[in-house]
């Protein structure tokens, strides 16, 4: 499942730009006052203010190889996010392995490598290893629910996890990863799940608001 867009929503447009430009060094290829959107290898991220956002958790694609090179070139420029006692999540279920930290709007930003992604790096990490966005959280009081809607505009299969509190949805190339909101808090800050919207375009088209799909056209 390939994410080609993904569209967050923020009160803090200039200071996300700035995160993102300055620190994480991508791209930006639309920069207006409420809008702006930067450049990844293999899809674009885009913010859009609003008024009252709240966090999302996400996650970018890395090079299959390149968790401990991301690992010291992402460490000089942010605070990492704990992992139990690591910097490092190694999800030996999902062959991959995962670190975490804030943006600037204290959305959960995650840098994940499969074993199964055939690119790999050869030599030291920069921005341009970003690959895609991959993965997306879908807070929800039903993930039933929510897999049947998906199921709906495309079938999608269960990565991991099950209707009970936890559910990979997709493949490593792009996740949409659906929890209930009063049973699961996110990993690894174990913060409260609170509510998030935003528009994903790519194999799968909708906006996700109040905890609904909404398919949307896209030309």
């Amino acid at each position: 499942m390939k994410i080609q867009e993904l569209i967050l929503y923020s009160q803090n447009i200039e200071t996300q730009r700035q995160f993102y430009t300055l620190v994480l060094g991508l791209e930006c290829i639309v920069d207006t006052p409420n809008t702006i959107t930067f450049q990844l290898r293999q899809s674009i991220l885009t913010f859009k203010y609003k008024s009252v956002a709240h966090p999302a958790h996400f996650a970018f694609n890395i090079p299959s190889n390149a968790i401990y090179d991301a690992l010291r070139w992402i460490g000089k420029r942010v605070e990492l996010l704990d992992c139990e006692g690591h910097v490092i999540a190694d999800f030996k279920k999902w062959n991959a392995k995962s670190l975490y930290f804030y943006d600037a709007d204290y959305n959960i930003v995650e840098f994940i490598s499969h074993d199964a992604n055939a690119i790999e790096i050869d030599g030291s990490f920069s921005s341009s290893d970003i690959l895609s966005v991959s993965e997306i959280g879908l807070p929800t009081t039903n993930i039933k629910t929510i897999y049947k809607q998906l199921n709906a505009i495309r079938p999608i299969s269960i990565f991991d996890g099950s209707f009970h509190r936890f559910c990979a949805i997709g493949n490593y190339n792009g996740l949409f990863i659906v929890v209930d909101k009063h049973k699961k808090k996110w990993y690894p800050s174990m913060e409260l799940v609170k509510d998030t919207e935003f528009v994903i375009k790519g194999d799968y088209n909708f906006e996700f608001c109040n905890g609904e799909i909404k398919e949307i056209s896209v030309i």
